[in-house]
């Protein structure tokens, strides 16, 4: 067996279908009588016929039909309108319309001009004796069937496309010869109306509206030949992409009329391919019969009764339209009937050989697959050669093998229209409902385009970069949920606790639709499912609503997949009910906008990781960002910075202790610098999901359900052999892997220094691909499932893309040279760019006072002042000791951004105690940068600087036991310089 074709190649092989059919005619200039002017615009209503018939066949651009009788008139129309096509229909009245049309040629050669004729006696005399027509395109004869006049356009249509098409993507070629102007004129509109209807299921193949539209430009096209010479020509320069010929017997060769010329034909095509499918017709069948059947071609009598059905038979069944039936060799018995791809995927392997042999041997495959206008595919599997039936089974895995890359390539980078029938393993972007995905549901259908596009994420040997089988409801089921169960009178109310809301939205009940989608859903998804917000604003440039919403992960419970079912759709219902919950309406309130005009999509996602016993999480999760606001050392802004940690990536969210890296220099790692870095600055713990929660029933904390877990857990499931270190306290060392004894440490040092994963470069690649797509910096969202088995197939998850936005305001001065005197606030490690001067507030914590097992009533403290402050419409300058955003109250007070949403500039100051790192918390972030919120981190350097005294000086507007609010009579001047990591706060009286 001989295989030529690499398989991978398949892969980045697609269909371009928005790149055919280019050329298209949209104007055209009939010219008629007066008479027969008339009887088309009033009585025939040409283009009300025209448009009719694309509806019908869904088609789109029907042409637009100009009308005009005289010579003048004609002229002028051409002068000063552009035509793609002239159409002369001359009668016995007005048989001057001849001698317009060959002049007409003559002016304006680049416009086909087709002559549309009764053919009269007298008529039919001046075509066939004179010789009227010999600088016309074509001639057709009208009968008022307005099928032709569509069969007309797509034949000058798919003349001038058919070069660029049959190049480009392979489309394929049906050669049509006759040169009888009334046969041709009859069967040429039967043919096209067949091939398009043949056009509209295939169209299913395709994942959504729009792409079922782009796919009827891969039909095959047709052209007419006239001529044996013009045959033959055709034939040879698309004979690659033929998918079959329709030719009479008798017709012109060498400028005469010759008896057989279509079996001569015929003879010789079948010497370049004896499989190519070739039907003759005649109306002499006597005699032509018997020389048919030794040239192995169909035959078909044209003065038969039946002769448009047997027509239309013969087309369907050798030319592959419809279903592929797979036949005995030996009875011709039909044994298999494949319906369409996913039927031939599921068939494979239950097809007889010696019948699979034969269909191969054929070519019947792969002229299946091209008459369904699936190109990649069928080029591929049209070079497989068989050449001994023991070789079938191998030939079945590589048929397979090759449906299920062409399955994957095809819904890469596809919004899906939801089909539950359809949705299967290898589907992976769908929606269901018509409206926005809302913003998290627009970055992952983003991510999963740029997936496709860039083939040099496929560059990685033994790695999948993927976005998870996905599916959004998309915000009109959000409409429809509220307003079917009147939800907006509760919703809105000030009065009512968020347990209440999500009370009542648990009772209300969801679209039937949706619960019909997700029963289908759950029937293809393994793993447990998350269910995501994704509202109109979030993630979006300038308004990201990061984090705000909740966000549920639901155990699937194999055994029942109804149980499943309704921890969904509580799942659903308890995301929706969060976008009226206080902290939304609070944080909607700060942003200026109307609660009620916010609409939440919902993004289901299959989980990535693996289960181990009742826990389910991935190897590592991580944020990515393409700007490094916090560059050390040899590190670069433009070269990024990246944060990993075990588990779950709530836990990167919340603050906690992640591992941070450049991918630039991945064994330069801050962390693991020293030894006693190393052990203080180590991640201890690490979420999963709980699987024994088999009754999950959602909470206002969206974290319910999830396991906090010490990574010795972790070490018990084998998944620290990549990603840990192990600390000898005997040799006081820190050992490269995971060793029996000893704490380990997540060093991620296998993968970064030994490069067991190719973490840093992939990164390094999706961060340019994500940059350069986006027009801006990115922060990426991601998870990886590393496969340990000799293999090696690993996954790298795109989670989310987002973009990073900063302060428009630009600093041209030097700041380091303003004096300490002059500043109460002066850091070297600021997060921003720009100035501002409208600040008068500064709310800061106590030093005296503070106490870290008091930081969550530092928080409600602060909750309450941000509170106040925000309903004055007055921005503040928040000074405190350890990480802000962190849900550790022991490393930093656990504030939310709902109660800091009106601070303008955030300082991390205060207690020396602290070793204090910048919050790296992915939705904390995205905040901070997308708000235009400075950021500043007041180290032990010598450059930094914090005057608490000169504050404590100034009279408080509000003091409690461990905060102050101040207020200065003149604005604070902030200045940061974001390429040089400076910031100062400037005192009033400076």
């Amino acid at each position: 067996m001989d295989k030529t074709l690499n398989l991978q190649k398949l892969y980045f092989k697609d269909t371009s279908f928005v790149s055919l059919m280019k050329e298209r005619i949209y104007n055209i200039l009939l010219i008629a009588s007066k008479y027969d002017a008339f009887m088309l615009e009033e009585d025939g209503r040409i283009d009300e016929l025209i448009f009719n018939e694309y509806t019908a066949l869904n088609l789109r651009y029907p042409p637009r039909f100009t009308i005009a009788s005289e010579n003048k008139e004609v002229k002028e129309l051409l002068q000063t309108r552009h035509f793609d096509l002239i159409i002369a229909m001359p009668t016995s009245d007005n048989s001057h319309i001849l001698e317009m049309a060959n002049e007409l040629k003559v002016s304006y050669a680049d416009i086909p001009i087709v002559v549309l004729t009764t053919l009269s006696r007298r008529i039919f005399k001046r075509v066939f004796s004179e010789g009227d027509f010999l600088h016309v395109d074509y001639v057709f004869s009208w009968l008022g069937n307005s099928d032709l006049l569509l069969a007309i356009v797509k034949l000058l249509e798919d003349k001038l496309n058919v070069d660029d098409d049959v190049t480009s993507v392979g489309v394929q070629v049906i050669l049509f010869v006759e040169d009888s102007i009334h046969f041709y004129s009859s069967i040429l509109p039967y043919l096209y109306k067949h091939v398009f209807t043949q056009s509209l299921s295939f169209m299913t193949e395709a994942l959504n509206a729009h792409q079922q539209m782009l796919r009827m430009r891969g039909r095959p096209k047709i052209l007419l030949a006239r001529t044996y010479e013009e045959a033959m020509f055709l034939y040879k320069k698309y004979q690659k992409n033929m998918l079959g010929v329709i030719t009479d017997v008798r017709f012109p060769r060498a400028g005469q009329i010759h008896p057989t010329a279509g079996l001569e034909l015929s003879q010789e095509i079948r010497k370049l391919d004896p499989f190519v499918p070739i039907i003759v017709e005649s109306s002499e069948p006597k005699g032509v019969c018997e020389q048919t059947d030794r040239l192995c071609v169909i035959f078909l009598d044209k003065t038969d009764k039946t002769f448009h059905k047997q027509f239309k038979d013969a087309i369907t069944h050798h030319f592959k339209f419809g279903d592929l039936v797979f036949v005995s060799p030996d009875t011709r018995e039909a044994l298999i009937t494949v319906h369409n791809l996913q039927d031939l995927q599921k068939h494979i392997f239950d097809i007889p050989a010696n019948s699979l042999f034969y269909h191969l041997a054929q070519n019947d495959l792969s002229r299946w697959l091209y008459s369904r206008a699936m190109f990649p595919l069928a080029e591929y599997l049209r070079y497989i050669v068989i050449k001994d039936i023991k070789d079938i089974d191998r030939a079945r895995h590589i048929v397979f093998d090759a449906i299920v890359n062409y399955r994957k390539i095809k819904n890469k980078g596809i919004v899906a229209g939801f089909q539950s029938d359809r949705f299967d393993e290898y589907s992976n972007f769908a929606r269901i409902g018509e409206d926005s995905m809302g913003g998290k549901g627009r970055g992952l259908a983003f991510l999963n385009a740029v997936s496709k596009r860039n083939p040099t994420l496929y560059d990685f040997e033994n790695t999948q970069i993927t976005v998870p089988k996905t599916v959004v409801l998309c915000t009109d089921m959000f409409d429809e949920f509220m307003e079917t169960n009147n939800l907006y009178v509760v919703a809105l109310r000030e009065d009512v606790s968020d347990e209440q809301i999500l009370e009542v939205f648990l009772e209300a009940r969801l679209p039937r639709k949706i619960m019909k989608d997700l029963y289908a859903l759950l029937g293809v998804i393994q793993s447990p499912i998350a269910v995501r917000s994704s509202s109109l604003l979030e993630d979006s440039h300038y308004q990201p609503f990061a984090g705000i919403y909740s966000t549920y992960m639901v155990p699937n419970v194999s055994e029942s997949r109804t149980t499943t079912l309704r921890m969904v759709c509580d799942a659903i219902k308890a995301v929706y009910a969060s976008v009226f919950y206080a902290d939304s309406k609070a944080y909607m309130k700060a942003t200026k906008n109307l609660i009620d005009e916010e609409k939440m999509a919902v993004v289901l996602q299959e989980v990535c990781g693996n289960a181990y016993g009742n826990r389910f999480y991935p190897s590592f999760s991580g944020v990515a960002r393409s700007l490094n606001y916090y560059p050390i050392g040899e590190e670069k802004p433009e070269e990024g910075v990246v944060n990993v940690a075990l588990g779950l990536g709530k836990y990167i969210v919340d603050g906690g202790q992640t591992l941070r890296f450049c991918p630039a220099y991945p064994n330069k790692v801050l962390q693991t610098s020293t030894m006693e870095f190393a052990l203080s600055e180590t991640q201890n713990y690490f979420y999963c999901l709980d699987l024994a929660q088999r009754s999950f029933k959602p909470r206002v904390d969206d974290g319910d359900n999830l396991q906090k877990l010490h990574i010795r857990e972790a070490e018990q499931d084998g998944t620290l052999r990549w990603l840990a270190s192990t600390f000898d306290p005997i040799d006081q060392v820190i050992r490269d892997g995971v060793y029996a004894g000893g704490r380990k440490l997540i060093t991620f040092v296998n993968i970064l220094e030994h490069q067991s994963f190719q973490l840093a470069d992939i990164l390094k690649n999706v961060l340019t691909v994500g940059e350069k797509e986006m027009g801006c910096p990115v922060e990426i969202e991601f998870a990886v499932h590393l496969d340990y088995e000799k293999n090696e197939q690993h996954t790298f998850y795109l989670l989310q893309i987002r973009p990073i936005v900063g302060l428009n305001e630009s600093l041209t001065e030097d700041i380091s040279l303003i004096s300490k005197e002059k500043t109460f606030l002066s850091t070297t490690n600021a997060l921003g760019n720009g100035i501002m001067n409208d600040v008068y507030d500064v709310v800061y914590v106590k030093k005296g006072a503070f106490n870290p097992s008091k930081n969550i009533l530092i928080a409600y403290d602060i909750e309450k002042i941000n509170k106040q402050l925000v309903a004055e419409d007055k921005s503040y300058i928040l000074v405190g000791p350890g990480r802000w955003g962190s849900s550790d109250h022991w490393l930093g007070i656990p504030i939310k951004w709902p109660h800091i949403s009106g601070a303008r500039v955030i300082v991390e100051a205060g207690e020396t105690s602290y070793h204090i790192d910048p919050s790296q918390g992915t939705h904390f972030f995205q905040n901070l940068t997308s708000f235009g919120v400075c950021y500043f981190t007041i180290t032990q350097n010598e450059d930094d600087y914090y005057d608490c005294a000169y504050l404590d000086e100034q009279e408080a507007l509000h003091e409690t036991e461990y905060i102050r609010h101040v207020r200065f009579s003149s604005p604070l001047l902030v200045k940061v310089d974001g390429r040089k990591n400076r910031g100062v706060v400037l005192r009033g009286d400076s």
